[in-house]
């Protein structure tokens, strides 16, 4: 059986390693973990651990050659790592993205919650906006994920919101982005040409509860 192959961009990322943990033992999959640093993540079975910058179009295209789906899990200069990633794509014939982005960048989050966020990461949801346009843009068949803010919580309970939709929780865990973002992988016809936004349910404040 030919296996999908699938290249984790930032693989040493808190989400990646919960999506890497949801698909160790998926036999139909072989995972190659992409990251600045090989020691920031632990050796799994079955799949290829290659060191690399996103920003550096030599090692990235090396990794993107063969693969089927690309998880990207982020941060630094979104807009010039996400024009990178859709020119390696094109150029090695990938059409399937999964991209971690932000809540927020459309604006898309009401009331007192929304101009707290806009407070307190403002200056990096332009990047994160301006990566989203450039995904939008590609023609491929991307997911872009907006989570709401992190937590550590040992949990998985998540909905989702679309694009054109008010946002609706202040947090999620990072297990439960994961978990999502380990769905769309097992099942990649989901949530295609979509930006889906992630909260967990019973969220809802002016604020996240750790704050």
């Amino acid at each position: 059986m030919k296996k999908t192959k699938v290249l984790i961009l930032g693989a040493g990322g808190a989400i990646a390693q919960h999506a890497i943990d949801f698909l160790n033992d998926e036999k139909a999959l072989e995972l190659t973990l992409f990251l600045r640093n090989t020691k920031q993540v632990k050796q799994f079975k079955n799949m290829i651990v290659t060191e690399g910058d996103v920003l550096n179009e030599k090692q990235l295209n090396n990794a993107m050659k063969g693969q089927d789906i690309v998880y990207a899990n982020l941060s630094g200069n979104m807009e010039k790592m996400a024009e990178l990633i859709v020119n390696s794509m094109k150029a090695n014939n990938v059409r399937r993205l999964i991209f971690i982005a932000s809540l927020g960048i459309y604006d898309e989050i009401p009331g007192k919650f929304g101009e707290w966020n806009r407070k307190m990461i403002g200056a990096e949801l332009v990047t994160y906006r301006k990566a989203a346009d450039v995904i939008e843009a590609s023609g491929l068949e991307y997911t872009i994920v907006r989570p709401a803010w992190l937590t550590d919580a040992d949990v998985v309970d998540y909905e989702l919101t679309q694009k054109n939709e008010p946002f609706k929780g202040t947090e999620v865990s990072r297990k439960s982005v994961g978990a999502f973002v380990a769905d769309l992988i097992l099942h990649p016809q989901k949530e295609v040409k979509s930006s889906v936004g992630v909260d967990q349910p019973g969220t809802e404040g002016d604020k996240p509860s750790f704050y």
